[in-house]
């Protein structure tokens, strides 16, 4: 049996990993156990737990999970990571320049002008100024209120700027999962219009070119039955409120969406996850690809 190389690399004091080569198949649980002899079962059990294994740029936590030979394991020993999560987001991915973050449904993203309540942005603040008073977070995108899934914030102002200033280069795919009404009889499609807001802050959808913001959807139909239709949908552009003004617009409001025109509220929530961001790492240019489940609540419609 080969025995793993288990270098040891040490960055800065906030950042101590181990690089671990992966010689032969096996289940990380296993291989972890042959690689760190000094660890216990258990407290290879807490590193999976608290996201502290990586392969290939991917936060692995499933003990079972299949490696192949010449993939790199990589083990976080910064303690940052078996914080307790905070309230209402789970904290999928960090280091020393971003977070990324999986937000609950019926959590704001950041404060309005108007809504000052507890926010993603507000919560993860408070978790990092935990850390150190001087830590900071700062926004790249947004997710509506009633949408789940997966966001990113910078950890530093020259973070923020390097991806805002490149987000078409550096966001390699962003893809949703929706939840419709009806049976969405074309298998997929791609939705063009121009977008713009009401002072009711409703988005109105044009197909007058240039009377608005351009707004390019892309849809492809996952499950359906005669009631409602599961799609992935990916974005070009990332209007606010575009897959729901867009749903609204081929006659199939994304469920609970009374907004834009729904009639049914099947599930309490809205059926809307940002499953999928794939971005080029601002500072090392790895690319990282982070992917959520489907929420269990989506599939359910179609189990019957």
């Amino acid at each position: 049996m080969h025995t793993p190389s288990n270098k040891l690399i040490t960055k800065t004091g906030k950042e101590r990993q181990s690089h671990l080569e992966v010689t032969e198949p096996a289940e990380l649980m296993k291989f972890l156990i042959g690689a760190i002899p000094s660890k216990s079962r258990n407290d290879i059990k807490s590193l999976l737990a608290h996201h502290q294994i990586s392969v290939g740029n991917e936060v692995i936590t499933q003990y079972n999970y299949p490696l192949e030979i010449g993939q790199q394991v990589v083990v976080n020993w910064t303690k940052v990571l078996i914080e307790k999560q905070p309230e209402g987001l789970n904290i999928v991915f960090e280091d020393l320049h971003i977070i990324i973050i999986e937000k609950q449904a019926g959590l704001l993203s950041i404060a309005t002008a108007t809504e000052k309540e507890q926010t993603a942005y507000s919560i993860l603040s408070e978790h990092v100024k935990k850390r150190d008073p001087k830590n900071k977070i700062f926004v790249l995108h947004r997710l509506d209120r009633e949408t789940s899934g997966v966001m990113m914030f910078a950890k530093s102002e020259k973070v923020q700027q390097l991806l805002q200033n490149a987000w078409k280069e550096v966001v390699l795919e962003r893809s949703y999962v929706a939840v419709v009404e009806g049976l969405v009889t074309k298998e997929q499609g791609t939705i063009t219009s121009w977008l713009t807001e009401s002072k009711a802050f409703i988005m109105y959808s044009s197909r007058t070119p240039n009377a608005g913001q351009k707004a390019v959807t892309h849809y492809q139909v996952l499950q359906k039955n005669k009631n409602y239709s599961l799609l992935e949908v990916k974005l070009e552009t990332g209007r606010k409120n575009q897959i729901r003004v867009h749903m609204k617009e081929i006659g199939h409001s994304v469920i609970g969406d009374k907004k834009y025109g729904a009639t049914k509220h099947p599930i309490g929530r809205l059926g809307l996850h940002a499953r999928v961001l794939a971005f080029k790492h601002p500072i090392t240019g790895e690319d990282i690809r982070y992917e959520t489940d489907i929420p269990k609540e989506f599939l359910n419609l179609f189990s019957q």
